[in-house]
């Protein structure tokens, strides 16, 4: 399946991430806490996918996923958000991701964005 690079300040999400992921049968090639961290290490993996958090410290989710795409203007990002920042959704949008969940998320949401992104 798909190789994967989660981003995300908190750790519980990323486990929860890691744990409907890997129960699809993707790999997890990477994480990270913040969006300094999360550009370098896409281009040190070269993940299939990246799932980005929004808010995070460092650069956010958005100057990560503009930083990713300008490396790679192919790559597939989801952004992950949590409720009331629609406007950070949008521009998230325009900045390059392929999808967005909305948090707290439901576990057929990962899965059906994941999917979705990947068939691109």
């Amino acid at each position: 399946m798909a190789r994967i690079l989660l981003c995300d300040d908190a750790e519980f999400m990323r486990m929860m991430l890691r744990e409907i992921l890997e129960e699809e049968g993707h790999q997890i090639v990477g994480e990270s806490g913040d969006g300094n961290t999360v550009v370098e290490q896409y281009k040190e993996l070269s993940p299939d996918m990246v799932i980005l958090d929004i808010t995070m410290p460092g650069d956010n989710g958005i100057l990560a996923c503009q930083n990713i795409i300008e490396y790679d203007p192919e790559a597939k990002i989801v952004i992950c958000s949590a409720m009331g920042q629609q406007a950070m959704v949008i521009n998230a949008i325009k900045s390059g991701a392929k999808d967005f969940v909305t948090k707290p998320f439901q576990e057929y949401r990962i899965k059906e964005a994941v999917s979705r992104v990947l068939a691109r």
